[in-house]
């Protein structure tokens, strides 16, 4: 058929040297390749793109300039593609209110199914959810717990107000919130806080009616007065982390103290909710449950009145069973799922999914997942395949190269030694192939034979944290050591929680993003590009910072204004 195949032209992206491919459809294609190759630059940055963006220009422009925005990729033409759906290893992220429930939908069909069969009966389902005032806790206003500022840790009554005895970088003396206190008239700068009399003390920590004259831009402008506790709340307390920059999140976390809410005990949601049981549980006890112990409670609820909405909950709760992700519950905020947990949620949303001819790529998807658990995710590819779906994956791993009914290799090597296809054709071909890849499929993985002596042990005691059974165990130091298991076994909360807390001098390396600027590369935030401004500047007989990009250029004049009021020998000429 003339539309069986997707043509990429003198395709250029990146590395790629004018790059043309045939891609079947409806198959399940793997790119392979070493590390920089220019396989994210053909499937991501060209197929992707294009596809993203030739679809954005189908809506009004109203509704373009609402969706990201994607540049025309660097190739000749592309032909017979398909819309995109791309599963990425980008962290779900999301704030408190999200969950593994509210991003799939599932706990919307826990709250359906409570609404139907629970006792006493509370209403519709939105009498069950944490993020509607009908369901919510009043008093933590679903969250399930509290944050309050700690008066000693924020405020130092030894000091004045001149002194800035408030220790939050906003409130610092001349800042536009010290001046709020400062010009109120309402204290003695001078005197210190712990000499306030109980108005004067309660004034400045809760308000007073009043109305301060501060200067702006020449003239003054009336602003209301209102206590440091109320404004910090309404500042800071009330936003999510993520809302905040890192430098605000890190001065709150040293004066707010998080406390369990005490009125619903960190479940989330008010008296009514959680008096309304199924089988003798509320909803925030099934929340809580792992998913493979949910499905079978779920299995005896139903009957005549909701078993539709019953078997809708088992087969979505099947479907992340299916991933390996079984070991996780309802309740687990979004925030707190690896990269390879979220790509595999993300994937849940597409199983039910009534569309065909849709493009489906994925990015690693093997990231994280144990051996064990790969055969459910190759599972899952036929699944959309046979659908009759396209699915492209960018993968190094054998398991899934082997089913893949066509293969991509690009190479040979990585960055200018990349960038072109080396080989297409099937897996039993790529196994004779003088690639790489094909390289690496016949050879025999290698035991080490040597190995080397520990030079001491490092303990972790006690390790209790989520499903981790007081664990203590000796990790051996001075050699490489590796901890495995199935994914949601406990790895990670061995090592990145308990082991970093017992041992505070761990460096941990993660796969978290780099949370950086526009005007970071890898120089400047490896700190490369700061021996190079050193050495421009030498060279030069300039300062380093003249030498960057991210420094203002300063006035011919300014500069020699400058240089006429520094010494003769400035340390940074020698």
């Amino acid at each position: 058929m003339i539309d069986s195949y997707v043509h990429v032209d003198g395709a250029r992206e990146n590395n790629l040297k004018n790059v043309s491919v045939d891609i079947p459809k409806h198959k399940i294609v793997v790119f392979t390749g070493v590390s920089g190759s220019g396989k994210t630059s053909l499937v991501f940055d060209t197929i992707a793109a294009e596809s993203q963006r030739q679809l954005n220009e189908t809506f009004t422009a109203f509704q373009r300039n609402r969706l990201p925005r994607y540049g025309q990729p660097d190739m000749d033409s592309i032909e017979n593609l398909s819309v995109a759906i791309i599963v990425d290893q980008k962290r779900i992220g999301g704030n408190s209110r999200s969950t593994v429930g509210t991003i799939t939908d599932l706990y919307a069909l826990l709250r359906l199914l409570f609404s139907r069969v629970g006792r006493p009966n509370v209403g519709y389902s939105n009498a069950f959810s944490f993020n509607d005032p009908q369901g919510m806790c009043p008093d933590c206003d679903g969250l399930g717990r509290r944050s309050e500022v700690d008066i000693d840790k924020l405020i130092d009554r030894g000091k004045s107000l001149n002194d800035g005895p408030i220790r939050h970088p906003a409130f610092n003396p001349g800042g536009w919130f010290w001046k709020l206190y400062a010009n109120s008239g309402l204290f003695d700068n001078d005197k210190k806080l712990s000499d306030y009399s109980e108005q004067e003390w309660m004034q400045l920590l809760y308000g007073a009616d009043a109305s301060i004259k501060l200067g702006w831009k020449g003239g003054e402008i009336n602003s209301k007065y209102e206590g440091i506790i109320p404004k910090m709340e309404r500042l800071y307390l009330r936003k999510e982390p993520d809302e905040m920059s890192a430098k605000n999140r890190r001065a709150l976390k040293q004066v707010v103290n998080v406390t369990t809410c005490s009125s619903c005990q960190g479940l989330r949601l008010n008296a009514q909710a959680l008096a309304c049981k199924v089988n003798g549980r509320n909803i925030a006890e099934y929340a809580a449950m792992e998913i493979n112990d949910l499905v079978d409670e779920v299995k005896q609820m139903g009957g005549a009145t909701a078993a539709t909405v019953a078997q809708s909950l088992v087969d979505g709760l099947g479907h992340l069973q299916m991933l390996g992700l079984g070991y996780l519950s309802l309740n687990r905020e979004t925030s707190t799922l690896s990269g390879g947990e979220s790509q595999r949620i993300k994937m849940v949303r597409h199983l039910g999914s009534a569309l065909v001819e849709v493009l489906y790529i994925f990015d690693e998807p093997t990231i994280g997942l144990h051996p064990h658990d790969v055969v459910r995710l190759t599972d899952l590819m036929r699944r959309l395949r046979d659908k009759g779906n396209t699915v492209l994956v960018v993968e190094h791993d054998r398991d899934v190269i082997e089913i893949a009914d066509h293969v991509v290799d690009v190479g040979p090597r990585a960055g200018k030694a990349g960038g072109e296809i080396v080989f297409t054709g099937s897996v039993e071909e790529l196994h004779g192939a003088d690639t790489l890849t094909g390289q690496f499929l016949r050879r025999p993985m290698p035991l080490k034979v040597e190995v080397r002596t520990p030079t001491g042990q490092l303990r972790i005691t006690d390790a209790a944290v989520h499903n981790l059974a007081n664990v203590t165990v000796d990790v051996p130091a001075g050699v490489l050591t590796v901890v495995t298991g199935v994914a949601g076994s406990g790895k990670s909360s061995l090592i990145r929680n308990c082991f970093r807390a017992q041992h505070p001098s761990t460096v941990m390396i993660d796969q978290s993003a780099v949370s950086t600027s526009r005007r970071s590369n890898p120089a400047t935030y490896s700190g490369a590009m700061d021996e190079i401004r050193r050495a421009f500047a030498h060279a030069n007989r300039g300062r380093a910072r003249r030498s960057s990009a991210s420094t203002p250029r300063v006035p011919a004049r300014s500069a020699r204004a400058s240089a006429s009021s520094t010494p003769t020998s400035p340390s940074w000429t020698r």
